[in-house]
């Protein structure tokens, strides 16, 4: 797919202000996408929006399909009438600056059960009609990920690995039994999807309507506990248990000296092959449905995998594999048509994955930050070329201002020659030097144009708990920050043209 010139940035919907304490789909996403249209920028780049577990990361959600309940807006129920104000009279105090999810997860839990037993006995015949169509539309991972969701609840929450044998061996009599017995869970299972989707299916059509399109993500690996494991067990080197035998990691590097052990179990690629990659295409066109565009991440992964065995506890001893490389491709571009994806060609990249990107004419991706230690840095801007897109930083990266206090002096003293800039100045220089730029996509992290910290990072690569909390002040989106951009976008012609 050929991309146009066009800016946009990145911050997932969990970043916004709202009252529930967490970014959603409420009143704030269409403030978010006014802005964005108002300072000339076409493109909105967030995190992958599935259902998330243990560790509130986006890359780790119970189902690749499904979307994220604590997204779903209050303020958008209530004016449904599926809340009611004394719905919202418990609301706990909620700080504004981050996400306590503890706290959060429990309010948004009781408010959708709320919203889910007002349906049951007071929803129109309308809603009621969309949610059977809802359901019948989505069937193919619906049931099963409803039927997940309620078995693991009334397992106390526990990963499938532990459940009753029956269940977790996806018995035919147990299935039909739990079908039975957890039948309402599973349809309050099914009716939160059928509210994210209601919304989410509103806030994109709404930023379709004002030019912007919504890059999304898709994770090359699910989660073992997902739903997408549990039902599809043959797609996955599992034992006859239903337990990896292999899993996911890369390999030591001068950055990590044990690797880095991801644990997500590995594709049967032989298997997907046979079916004509059936699962990956649904999964695309399930994600297309979302978005406009897809990051394809961990992009090296379809061309070669570090494989560990799953008794390992680190990813020092593994073996790189063959991944499915062009006749996966192959088989998305027939079904799909041009390709709308972005290769997350990051880390350690070998010929045969440069040679995969190329071959399908999919832009790579450039971080700013990592390109001082030189002037032969490929991520340096007068070495881009124009089918890329390029960042400040990502997700898992520091902020600018982060990056620069931590960084070593010889990258900090070449950094600010080459931009010609000062450490207050950092972060506008760098974003400007990313819009002055051949590469036809540049997108920086809210945070940048802020010019934020540390604070204000959104994950850490290896630390367990404390990420993805970051939110934005209310009072950010300022009538000045608007100028700013629209005087990048205008200036280096990432503007919408009228």
């Amino acid at each position: 797919m050929k991309f146009e010139r066009a800016s946009g940035i990145l911050l997932h919907p969990t970043s916004l202000p709202g009252s529930d304490g967490i970014g959603d789909l409420g009143p704030w996403v269409y403030r978010w996408i006014d802005f964005l249209a108002e300072a000339g920028c076409t493109l909105w780049q967030v995190l992958p929006l599935g259902p998330t577990g243990y560790g509130d990361s986006p890359y780790q959600c119970f189902s690749a399909f499904a979307g994220s309940p604590f997204l779903i807006s209050s303020e958008v129920l209530l004016n449904e009438n599926l809340l009611t104000e004394a719905d919202l009279a418990d609301r706990p105090e909620f700080p504004a600056d981050h996400v306590d999810f503890g706290p959060v997860i429990t309010w948004k839990l009781q408010l959708l059960d709320r919203a889910f037993a007002r349906f049951q006995t007071q929803a129109a015949a309308q809603l009621q009609a969309e949610f059977d169509r809802f359901q019948s539309d989505q069937t193919s991972w619906l049931s099963d990920f409803a039927l997940f969701m309620a078995i693991k609840e009334s397992q106390g929450g526990v990963s499938w690995e532990n459940w009753p044998e029956p269940l977790r061996q996806r018995d035919p009599q147990a299935l039909h039994a739990a079908r039975q017995s957890l039948a309402e869970v599973s349809q309050r299972h099914a009716f939160r999807q059928f509210l994210f989707f209601r919304q989410w299916s509103a806030a994109h059509a709404y930023a379709n309507a004002k030019g912007i399109r919504i890059i999304g993500d898709i994770p090359i690996f699910v989660a073992y506990d997902s739903a997408d494991a549990w039902s599809h067990p043959e797609l996955f080197y599992f034992d006859e248990k239903g337990k990896p035998t292999v899993v996911a990691g890369v390999p030591p590097d001068y950055f990590s000296p044990t690797g880095q052990l991801w644990g997500n179990p590995l594709y049967r690629w032989e298997v997907h092959r046979q079916s004509g990659y059936a699962w990956w295409l649904a999964r695309m066109r399930a994600t297309l449905s979302q978005v406009d565009i897809i990051r394809l991440d961990h992009f090296r992964g379809f061309a070669g995998y570090w494989e560990v065995p799953a008794e390992m506890s680190t990813a020092e001893i593994g073996q790189w594999k063959s991944g499915p490389g062009k006749d996966f491709l192959q088989a998305l571009e027939q079904a799909l048509g041009d390709l709308p994806i972005i290769a997350e060609d990051l880390g350690v990249i070998t010929e045969d994955v440069i040679e995969l990107r190329d071959r399908f004419n999919l832009p790579g991706m450039r971080i700013l930050q990592f390109a001082f230690t030189g002037p032969d840095n490929p991520f340096l801007p007068h070495r881009y070329v124009r089918n890329c897109v390029v960042y400040t930083g990502t997700h898992d990266n520091d902020t600018v201002r982060g990056w620069y206090a931590a960084a070593p002096k010889k990258e900090k003293a070449f950094c600010r020659k080459y931009l010609h800039s000062t450490a207050h100045d950092l972060p506008h220089d760098m974003i400007r030097a990313l819009w002055a730029s051949v590469a036809n996509i540049a997108i920086a992290t809210l945070q940048d144009i802020l010019g934020l910290g540390t604070e204000a990072r959104m994950n850490f690569p290896g630390k367990p708990a404390g990420n993805w909390g970051w939110r934005m002040p209310a009072e950010v989106l300022s009538d000045s920050l608007r100028d700013q951009l629209l005087e990048l976008n205008t200036l280096y012609e990432r503007k919408l043209s009228k």
